[in-house]
């Protein structure tokens, strides 16, 4: 097995950046989607002159346990990652910054990131994790199925796996034989490569720019219809508004959400804050129509309600065990509460505590993930699922099925 060299001294590469003039940093794990996100970002800085550029690519694993499953399937994971994006990652300076046994929170945490050369103290060689009883992403979808049809979102932070679970529970339930639909709202998900070819799933995305385009070629066509120079000129000013494209992402979505009458839905949405901007629209969409007659279509009428139904949308917050995502997927289901959305259960994924790993360093990580799947479980949600790292790329509804076990914690 292939074992990452030793680590290059991390205060040593993070001063290197002391000396540069005005850098766009941009912090990546070494792992294919978020790769692939920074390849994609750092396109986009390009495109508007942002070209003083360096990639921090944070968490490399040093294993020294090369007997180890899960420390060899971790290694191997990152190398291949790494290799695929080779052509990118060449064209930035990249400062590395290795796996910690430890959160890096507090003070005296971030010092050591940057004073150790080599791995800090590990916690424990043993250490004991002890946790409150959760569910497994199987008997979650269990529970989904008892409803027959209707619409399942995932939300959460960016580069939490919402796009892998969302397929995951997608090819699941077709695997069940039922009719699903899974689609996205994220223009950076890629939900039908990791789902797969599987029977019964029909796969699509929420693309803005060809929403826009519908939408405005739909509203030139009847409203536009029978309008005179003048007026028609002022119509096309007026889809040309920043709104127009708003309105035609709410619709799809709206239309989406429908389906879930005679069907599942699986919706992966996009990072937190635009999901909240989209909740925010259908609020105020529907404050507007209730004030007022509308000619608006039964699926945009009928959407606020069908969200809020707790029998028809199912709202699974997907999370890390770490201290930032949760602590913003908390935020988020506050947000969610005050729009009348109950979410539905909790989906920690990731983790290491649910792994049967030896290596001290991935158990002093699982032994640090635990604080925050006990606040999850104990303080935040009702129902919590906890979905174990997998040595294999969950991509593909065979690889997909790694993650449907009963937990095993360590």
């Amino acid at each position: 097995m292939a074992v990452h060299p030793a680590p290059i001294s991390t205060r040593r590469r993070l001063k290197q950046l002391d000396a540069l003039p005005v850098t766009n940093t941009a912090p990546s794990r070494p792992q294919k989607g978020a790769l692939d996100e920074a390849e994609r970002t750092s396109k986009e800085l390009a495109a508007i002159g942002l070209q003083n550029q360096r990639l921090i690519l944070n968490g490399i694993f040093h294993s020294s346990t090369i007997e180890d499953t899960i420390a060899s399937a971790v290694v191997a994971r990152e190398m291949s990652a790494i290799r695929d994006k080779a052509a990118f990652l060449a064209t930035l300076p990249i400062t590395e910054v290795p796996l910690r046994a430890h959160n890096l929170i507090g003070l005296p945490a971030l010092r050591i990131l940057g004073a150790n050369d080599g791995l800090p103290p590990l916690v424990s060689e043993n250490p004991t994790v002890v946790l409150p009883p959760l569910d497994s992403l199987s008997s979650l979808v269990d529970s989904l199925v008892q409803s027959g049809h209707g619409v399942i979102m995932t939300m959460g932070k960016g580069g939490v796996g919402k796009t892998t679970i969302a397929a995951a529970i997608a090819t699941e339930l077709a695997k069940r034989g039922l009719t699903v639909h899974l689609s996205t709202i994220d223009p950076a998900a890629h939900v039908a490569a990791t789902a797969g070819a599987t029977r019964g799933l029909e796969v699509s995305r929420i693309d803005p720019q060809a929403e826009t385009q519908a939408y405005i070629g739909q509203v030139m066509s009847t409203a536009g219809k029978n309008l005179d120079a003048s007026a028609l000129a002022m119509l096309e000013e007026d889809l040309r508004s920043p709104c127009t494209e708003e309105i035609a992402v709410f619709r799809a979505f709206a239309h989406i959400v429908a389906q879930g009458q005679k069907s599942f839905v699986v919706l992966d949405t996009a990072p937190t804050g635009h999901t909240l901007l989209l909740l925010d629209a259908t609020e105020a969409y529907h404050r507007e129509v209730a004030r007022k007659a509308s000619d608006m279509p039964e699926e945009v009428l009928n959407l606020l309600p069908r969200l809020r139904d707790p029998n028809f949308t199912h709202v699974l917050i997907v999370t890390l065990p770490e201290a930032t995502p949760v602590h913003e997927a908390a935020a988020l289901q506050a947000d969610l509460r005050r729009a009348k959305i109950e979410p539905f259960a909790w989906v920690i994924n990731q983790s290491f505590a649910d792994t049967q790993t030896t290596d001290a360093l991935l158990r002093a990580r699982g032994a640090a993930e635990a604080p925050f799947i006990r606040e999850v479980a104990e303080d935040l949600s009702s129902r919590t699922v906890i979905v174990p790292w997998v040595p294999e790329e969950p991509v593909g509804p065979d690889k997909l099925q790694q993650l449907f076990h009963e937990p095993k914690l360590i």
